[in-house]
């Protein structure tokens, strides 16, 4: 799934470790990613912990997605810094998923990540069908 992902890729997040239902990733903070306070813009942060995130829940093989998410930021992130998010995946019962991501600066916290997962029956890509 992870080599697919374009949007990520283009970032220049890589995938450092998966396993079943965990996965740890790392960017570097551009400056493309500064907003005008000069710190990293939430988005890309959140864009970050929801790919550590995808990993980990489509760790098991089912094609999964998102059902819903949140963020909390706790520090600033600055152009050069880079993060890691490692994802963990808190449960898991029927189709449905919990996981959580911490994003770090070395080993200062700066966003925690919970998504809620939910697995598709379909494991096809709708787009890759003919």
């Amino acid at each position: 799934m992870f080599s697919a992902d374009q949007a990520s890729r283009r970032l220049g997040i890589e995938l450092l470790e998966y396993g079943e239902g965990t996965a740890v990733l790392r960017m570097t903070v551009t400056a493309s990613m500064v907003n005008g306070h000069g710190i990293a813009h939430g988005g890309y942060l959140f864009l970050f912990a929801d790919t550590a995130f995808a990993c980990a829940c489509n760790s098991r093989g089912p094609v999964t997605v998102a059902a819903g998410a949140d963020i909390q930021f706790i520090a600033p992130a600055y152009e050069g810094d880079v993060v890691t998010a490692t994802a963990v995946e808190r449960t898991r019962f029927g189709r449905s998923g919990i996981y959580d991501v911490s994003v770090l600066r070395g080993d200062e916290v700066i966003a925690e990540f919970r998504g809620r997962s939910r697995s598709i029956r379909s494991t096809k890509n709708k787009e890759s069908q003919p």
